[in-house]
């Protein structure tokens, strides 16, 4: 055998072995919710999602350096098209580090001026400040032939909370707002309870029919509306239970322990977080919704 043959066979058998390494990357972090759309989801409990279309590529929560280098490694076992938009959901840090690892892309980062505002004022070394900021309740992103409804939701959780739809493919990408199977989250930081309430059935009137959320403790990869529906109705039901002891006459510090929801004892970190909630809430309830702010004038 020729030194040049056997060189094409190596470099063949390279590109075999990468091809499978990317095949098995894809089998293992990506699941295709429909033509062109896709969910990423390292293992680290943060799911991103990112769209592909003719013209490059639009992506959707960065998350941190870690896991926005593993989003892009996701994106190129699909397709070497130039990465063209990457999307904020909302402000937290835990889910608005690591764009500059898209910046360096030449993808242009974009967040609601609400959510801008924030990060400007909280710097983080690993936090890239968005290229382009919108603001009022809806803006539109357009990009080889797929069409990306931002939709603003006002005061719920964090600043500048956007739900992502996409309305030709019937699908939705929903952050923090919604976590299919989980009670709500240990203290519920940064949660308006009533308008979180009220922003959750908002979205109940979205026109979706499957939904990615950026956090999951369901067995299936997608969700659905219902997810949304009974988060509304777990809140609405915690705070029954709570309204129900106060009837009683509970002693206040005494409630957190004594609210059961059986109806939901399935459900992940119920035995560790529901006192959490019932605290939260209840304080909600006796002191009035915060955390709260003015309506601004685009809302």
């Amino acid at each position: 055998m020729s030194n040049v043959k056997r060189l094409f066979l190596v470099i063949a058998a390279i590109f075999s072995t990468l091809l499978m390494m990317n095949t098995a990357f894809a089998q293992q972090h990506v699941w295709q919710a429909a033509d062109g759309v896709y969910r990423y989801g390292p293992g680290d409990g943060y799911y991103s999602m990112f769209v592909v279309t003719d013209e490059g590529v639009i992506a959707i929560e960065p998350v941190n350096i870690k896991h926005s280098q593993g989003l892009l490694k996701a994106i190129r076992s699909v397709t070497e098209k130039p990465v063209r938009y990457l999307l904020h959901s909302h402000n937290h840090w835990d889910h608005s580090k690591g764009g500059q690892v898209f910046r360096d892309q030449g993808a242009k980062i974009v967040a609601h001026v609400e959510a801008y505002e924030w990060m400007k004022a909280n710097p983080h070394p690993d936090l890239a400040l968005p290229d382009e900021v919108w603001a009022g309740n809806r803006k539109d992103i357009v990009l080889g032939g797929k069409t990306i409804e931002l939709h603003y939701m006002g005061m719920s959780h964090g600043l500048g909370m956007t739900v992502f739809l996409l309305p030709k493919e019937q699908i939705a990408y929903i952050a923090d707002i919604v976590t299919p199977h989980r009670v709500l989250f240990a203290i519920v930081p940064d949660f308006n309870i009533k308008e979180w309430t009220r922003t959750l059935i908002e979205v109940e009137k979205m026109d979706f029919q499957t939904a990615i959320y950026s956090h999951s403790h369901a067995k299936e990869p997608f969700g659905t509306k219902s997810d949304v529906t009974q988060t509304r109705e777990f809140i609405e039901d915690l705070q029954a239970a709570i309204v129900a002891e106060f009837k009683k006459g509970t002693p206040f510090g005494k409630i957190p322990s004594t609210v059961k929801l059986l109806k939901y004892e399935h459900w992940a970190m119920y035995n560790e977080w529901l006192h959490l909630n019932v605290w939260r809430v209840m304080l909600d309830m006796h002191m009035g919704p915060f955390p709260w702010r003015p309506d601004h004038a685009y809302e």
